[in-house]
This record gives C-alpha cells, sequence and structure tokens, in this order.
C-alpha cells in the first residue's frame, strides 16, 4: 500500500468518525456508539505483536516482516495478511484481510502475492478490569489460495480457534490454541495445531513490552512429528490520540527459532495499526 492510499483511507475514517458531520441519530453514530460499549465491557489490554488477540477490536493494521532463511536468504512479507478489522455488533469482530506481498532476495525466486484470508470473532464472555479482568472468544476463519508463484499455501484452509485472556493489574496474559485444517492435499500437507501465548506488563501511559511464545506442531503429511517454536520479545506502544476516535499504534520485535526445526532462522516484525 503507498502512501496516497493510506492517508486516503486515513481521511475516510477521519470523515467516518470525526462526530461533527453526522447527527447523534444517524447510523455512523449508533454503530460506533455501539462499538464503544461492546469494548467497554472487555479488558482493554495492547493487542499483541503476533499473536491474535481475544479482543474485540476495530482498526486498520499492517504488519511488515523480514524473515532470515536458513540458506542465508531474506524475504520480506509486506502486510503479512492483515487488513481491515470491524465490529459490526455486539460480541462479534470480523477480519477483512488483504493478500500479503512477498518479495524474496535468493535469486530464481519470484515475488507475488500470497493468499487472501479471512476470519470471525464471536466473545464467549469477558469482563473489564473492574469486574475480573478476562476475556474467553472462539475464532473461524479461512485461507483462500490466490498466491502466485508458490508464495501462497497449496490448499485452502480453515482456521478454528479458541482464545482467552486474563489480567492481574498491569499484567495479563492471552493465549490461543487452534487448527490449520486444508481442505484438499491433506496427505501431503498434513494437519497443523497452533499456539500461541502473550504476556504483556503495562509500562506508564503507553509502553507495553511483551513477551510470545508461537508454536505448530504439525500432524500428518510430508513434515509429520515436526513441530517448531518461536521465542517473541516485542515492545507495542500506544495507543496514540490522533482525532477524535482515531489512535495510532506501533510496535516491533524479533522472532527467534527454538527448536531444530523452523521454517526461517528469525524474523523482525513491526506493526502499524489505526484504530477507530
Amino acid at each position: 500500500m503507498d502512501v496516497r492510499r493510506f492517508l486516503s483511507l486515513l481521511a475516510c475514517i477521519a470523515f467516518l468518525c470525526g462526530g461533527h458531520a453526522f447527527a447523534q441519530t444517524s447510523w455512523t453514530a449508533r454503530w460506533l456508539a455501539n462499538v464503544t460499549a461492546t469494548q467497554s465491557k472487555q479488558p482493554h489490554w495492547i493487542t499483541p505483536l503476533v499473536l491474535v488477540t481475544p479482543r474485540l477490536e476495530q482498526e486498520f493494521r499492517a504488519d511488515f516482516v523480514r524473515q532470515s532463511l536458513p540458506d542465508n536468504q531474506q524475504s520480506w512479507n509486506y502486510d503479512n495478511g492483515k487488513g481491515l478489522e470491524l465490529i459490526p455488533q455486539s460480541h462479534v469482530e470480523i477480519l477483512i484481510n488483504a493478500p500479503p506481498y512477498l518479495q524474496h532476495r535468493a535469486p530464481g525466486t519470484p515475488n507475488g502475492p500470497g493468499d487472501v484470508s479471512f476470519l470471525i470473532k464471536y466473545r464467549i464472555l469477558t469482563a473489564n478490569e473492574q469486574h475480573g479482568n478476562y476475556i474467553l472468544t472462539a475464532f473461524i476463519g479461512g485461507t483462500v489460495t490466490t498466491g502466485t508463484y508458490k508464495n501462497g499455501a497449496n490448499s485452502s484452509s480453515v482456521l478454528p480457534t479458541l482464545a482467552g485472556g486474563k489480567g492481574w493489574g498491569r499484567f495479563d496474559i492471552e493465549s490461543t490454541l487452534g487448527g490449520i485444517l486444508p481442505v484438499d492435499s491433506t496427505q501431503k500437507i498434513g494437519r497443523t495445531i497452533v499456539w500461541n501465548t502473550a504476556a504483556q506488563e503495562h509500562i506508564g501511559r503507553y509502553l507495553w513490552p511483551e513477551l510470545e511464545t508461537n508454536s505448530s506442531f504439525i500432524k500428518g503429511g510430508l513434515n509429520d512429528g515436526k513441530k517448531q517454536t518461536f521465542i517473541t520479545p516485542g515492545l507495542v506502544a500506544g495507543r496514540f490520540a490522533i482525532h477524535n476516535r482515531i489512535g495510532l499504534t506501533l510496535g516491533a520485535g524479533m522472532q527467534i527459532a527454538a527448536t531444530h526445526y523452523h521454517a526461517y532462522n528469525h524474523a523482525l516484525v513491526f506493526t502499524a495499526r489505526i484504530p477507530f
């Protein structure tokens, strides 16, 4: 996404959320009031760097990942499958993600877009900091094979996930457990169990240092029995106010391979988000 498109999107969000152009009885005002009410009932933690939070968020997000591969080559993943997150009604969030663009430094490896993905969250139960500081949410997601030149998977997939979190004062732990289930070519690809956990500490007004573990366990297929885990220290800063509802959140961290089997040695992860 170029700068002009990014600024145009920001202007559009400002127009929708600025407030003065809409009467308090308008559809937009009612929708945003429901978003505020929905989020006020859940903990107000920041979204971790890698883990998909069980909290319901409304934002535009783009991530950028530089991977260092085992053969000393590097690749860039622009956007990393992020996009628009919306809360259309209480208890529900939808994520409409743009396909990432992969740029490879290895000779003869074509660049190109990856797979399109989507996600729906349903918040099962929650309590904000004054009433217990916890949350439990179910996800159902999927990917569609739109990638070119092997920049995507060999099969579309379905991703059911259960996510939860608990906070104690300014410290919280969030965790997700789910699976990547290919819709075909299962004998070749196998199925993958994905388990991510993030621990965060809120320091001052804006800083959220964190430590994540990101693990995958492959069942069946050519890599049956293999597992990989990354340790991810990081820092997320925000939410910085821009205008009315619009904010800015930034973050960075390093994924470090902690198992013998791994798709890449380490990766720098950068994130930029505009919550509204």
